[in-house]
């Protein structure tokens, strides 16, 4: 029970092994993913990271029996870690990628915004509904509402009603959704594809698209061409291209 990590070569799958309290982001829960992912981040052996839950969902977001024993001082706290654990990602090395099934609701569909990319099984629910227990998804909706827009965020926020995979594809929570038969394999096949990749150029490239979309355009403009730059002294670009022009597979030094 809590965190499992299974590794498949050089992906490496974090399972929220929790079903009773389905995968709550517990103190314990959340702090155990943090110190995971710190880990799998600083692991030369990772090039990607999965994230999912065991049991009947994904998860529920934080476990509302702990939060209603905390005390004052400690709900800061709570809401800091979880804070903490999502910029993790953001800011990690590895692409991070949600699997998700069943429900991702309230910080648990926080998570899956957090996450590079997230696939779904087709009967999968997302929800912010925070308002139907009137604490309103204030830190999860800093996540959700910079992967959809805004009309779509706002009716999830004022209403709590859960969407449906279909809908999340459209409005671009997940990138896409498979029938549940099938759901790990495709994502075991979509990370394969980014593990084949140069290691190093996948992670100036995810700390550069990140970094421009908070930036004016102009600003933005320039931080991507010092980056580009960065990117084309490094080892792996010439490597790349040779590669291409040779018409050969590359051989990646991750330098």
């Amino acid at each position: 029970m809590g965190i499992k990590i299974i590794n498949h070569q050089d992906i490496s799958r974090i399972i929220m092994d929790e079903p009773k309290t389905y995968n709550s982001l517990s103190f314990k829960n959340l702090t155990d993913l943090i110190e995971v992912i710190k880990k799998l981040d600083k692991d030369n052996n990772t090039k990607v990271i999965i994230i999912e839950g065991a049991g009947k969902g994904f998860s529920a977001g934080h476990n509302l029996k702990e939060v209603k024993s905390l005390k004052k001082k400690n709900y800061q706290k709570l809401f800091n870690l979880c804070s903490k654990l999502m910029l993790l990602i953001v800011e990690g090395r590895k692409p991070v990628i949600a699997k998700v099934h069943g429900a991702a609701y309230a910080a648990g569909c926080q998570l899956v915004a957090s996450c590079d990319l997230a696939f779904s099984s087709r009967d999968a629910l997302f929800s912010t509904p925070g308002v139907n227990i009137g604490l309103f998804c204030s830190t999860p909706m800093v996540a959700v509402s910079r992967k959809i827009k805004r009309k779509p965020m706002m009716k999830m926020l004022l209403t709590g009603e859960p969407v449906s995979a279909k809908y999340a594809k459209e409005i671009g929570l997940i990138n896409d959704f498979f029938p549940k038969s099938k759901l790990n394999n495709e994502v075991l096949k979509i990370a394969k594809k980014i593990a084949s990749k140069s290691n190093l150029t996948i992670k100036i490239g995810k700390q550069t698209f990140y970094k421009q979309l908070e930036m004016p355009l102009r600003k933005a403009y320039a931080y991507t061409s010092r980056m580009m730059t960065k990117n084309m002294m490094a080892m792996d670009a010439k490597e790349g291209i040779s590669a291409f022009l040779e018409k050969r597979r590359p051989v990646w030094k991750n330098k």
